[in-house]
């Protein structure tokens, strides 16, 4: 094993959709994380980076996590986050506030009746 490399933290193997920041590029770009762990993650995405590059992480659920990109293989790239997180709040649904209502909602109508050519579904 590699001196610094943590292979031994559990990671969380995911799929999810992500923003991400890069230092030098300017504005954001779509990634899949594809694993995630407290203390890093793997992420996929046709943005360029290079090992040692700066970036920026929005996670669902935590928010955006400053990082440093460790390795660069093809398409996928892993990156080491300044500060842990909690990769099960990744996980977690996506809260929709206080409104307890449900998003979607039947909208219901009394059948209709003595129209002919329309057929009860």
């Amino acid at each position: 094993m590699i001196k610094g490399e943590n292979r031994q933290i559990a990671r969380d193997s995911l799929f999810l959709l992500a923003d991400l920041r890069v230092d030098g590029l300017d504005g954001e770009f779509r990634i899949k994380v594809r694993n995630l762990s407290a203390g890093g993650m793997m992420g996929e995405g046709t943005v360029r980076v290079v090992r040692g590059s700066k970036v920026s992480v929005s996670i669902r659920n935590v928010g955006w996590v400053d990082g440093t990109v460790a390795w660069v293989q093809e398409n996928r790239f892993g990156v080491a986050f300044q500060d842990d997180i909690d990769p099960k709040l990744a996980r977690a649904p996506v809260s929709i506030g206080e409104d307890p209502s449900p998003r979607f909602v039947r909208n219901h109508q009394p059948p209709v009746t003595g129209v002919k050519g329309l057929r009860k579904i």
